[in-house]
């Protein structure tokens, strides 16, 4: 009776879960099938369309998917240097390659193509090599990403994906000419009428269809610009390929398109690599500035903006302050309730600095348990309107250790006309305050300190 009232509750249970997974596959099913009725539809229409190619702008495509690959190739290896990213590594080499023999391929065809009186049927053996090689290399890098641990040493990862783009090319190379000397000819296979006029195209069609599939699940996990630009570039190059498949003449409608696309992609893949290296240098510079645990500027980044203000009030003759801040009982707080609850108090010190900043104002942690702030065109009756602020904030704060600052505050050019002389007055007040914070037994009054 048990057994049977849990198999019953179980299989209610998993009811939801099996609707749940018919009506995805159902989903997928029918997006599949929409997606094949527009492609039949596209590439009927297209082989009958009455249009033949430029040659020279087919060749200016060529060249310029060939320059844009290239220039891929050196982003993807910038990345590399910045994250360690192995992806961008293995797909850098990859395209190097690509773009090489694209380039030699292409030069040497042209050539062919001014002498010849008619356009050629076959497409190049190179071409078909390089592409079929990209796209079985996107599934090897989907493969070592998933599989192969990261090695710490850059120069044997180096090395390691170099092995493993030439062992790429080499399979690539071996297959097609194992091709050839078994009797078919994969670049010059045709079947005029049929539904397939290029059956060779269709391997392609499937490497690049299975590395969109591959990348779009890696989205889940990395969803940079870098990351969807791959993704979307391999979709692009499998519909590519597809309508390369469709093309009866090297010139015809269907493989231009074909060559459009590939060209776009890309051109998409450069772009996406362009986007995420400028949010990595966005990252870098805002690290080379900024404290890491609490945000603020660093110390580099106060004395910058120091010397900025000192040079702007020298023109507009108008004062400026700063405001040391340091924490009082840090080392204690430590002590007592350990040094997460101490780097908390660091936070929260800042987080009072940054609710009361301006727009111009600049905050900074200028050492372990010493903060600076920086206001520009404020006189020393702003600034201790400020130093109030800050008091109210830290005194009403409900979490646990209560926290209070000594405080010294100097306005430039009355406290100081050098940099050093501002500093120095600066941290002799706010050293008097925690004197006098000391000889009260350690009470949390506040007295400020300005001259």
């Amino acid at each position: 009776m048990v057994l049977v009232l849990c198999n019953e509750l179980g299989g209610n249970l998993l009811e939801p879960r099996r609707r749940e997974q018919l009506l995805r596959i159902s989903r997928w099913a029918g997006v599949s099938l929409l997606i094949l009725g527009i492609l039949a539809s596209l590439s009927f229409w297209l082989r009958r369309l009455p249009y033949e190619a430029d040659r020279a702008i087919y060749g200016y495509f060529e060249i310029v998917g060939s320059v844009l690959a290239l220039t891929f190739a050196a982003n993807a290896l910038v990345r590399f240097r910045g994250k360690q990213d192995r992806v961008a590594l293995l797909l850098a080499h990859g395209f190097v390659v690509a773009g090489v023999l694209e380039t030699l391929s292409g030069l040497s065809f042209y050539f062919r193509l001014a002498d010849a009186a008619s356009a050629p049927v076959a497409v190049p053996l190179e071409w078909t090599m390089v592409r079929t090689f990209l796209a079985a290399l996107l599934l090897v890098t989907l493969y070592v990403e998933h599989r192969l641990p990261q090695p710490r040493n850059p120069r044997r990862e180096l090395f390691g994906t170099i092995v493993i783009v030439i062992a790429v090319m080499y399979l690539t190379v071996l297959f097609y000419g194992a091709a050839a000397y078994l009797g078919v000819p994969l670049q010059t296979l045709m079947s005029s009428g049929s539904l397939v006029p290029r059956p060779g195209q269709l391997l392609p069609v499937l490497l690049f269809f299975f590395a969109a599939v591959g990348f779009r699940r890696r989205l889940k996990d990395t969803a940079t610009a870098f990351d969807r630009a791959i993704y979307l570039a391999a979709a692009m190059n499998a519909f590519s390929h597809f309508m390369a498949s469709q093309a009866e003449q090297l010139f015809d409608a269907p493989s231009a398109l074909a060559q459009l696309v590939r060209v776009s992609s890309y051109a998409i893949v450069l772009g996406g690599a362009l986007l995420d290296n400028v949010r990595l240098f966005d990252q870098v510079r805002h690290m080379a500035s900024s404290d890491p645990l609490t945000g603020l500027a660093n110390y580099r980044r106060f004395l910058d903006v120091l010397g900025t203000e000192m040079e702007r009030s020298r023109r507009t003759r108008r004062p400026f302050a700063v405001l040391f801040l340091d924490l009082d009982g840090l080392k204690r707080i430590n002590d007592t309730y350990g040094h997460a609850v101490g780097s908390r108090a660091i936070c929260r010190m800042a987080d009072a600095l940054r609710s009361h900043c301006r727009a111009v104002d600049t905050a900074a942690r200028y050492g372990g348990d010493e903060f600076a702030l920086i206001l520009p065109e404020t006189a020393a009756e702003a600034a201790a309107c400020v130093v109030e602020r800050i008091k109210a904030r830290l005194t009403a704060e409900a979490e646990a250790p209560m926290l209070s600052a000594s405080i010294g505050v100097a306005v430039y050019p009355r406290n100081g006309d050098t940099l050093e002389k501002l500093l120095a007055t600066a941290d002799r007040l706010l050293y008097a305050m925690k004197k006098r914070q000391r000889r009260r037994g350690g009470k949390k009054a506040w007295k400020e300190v300005a001259a």
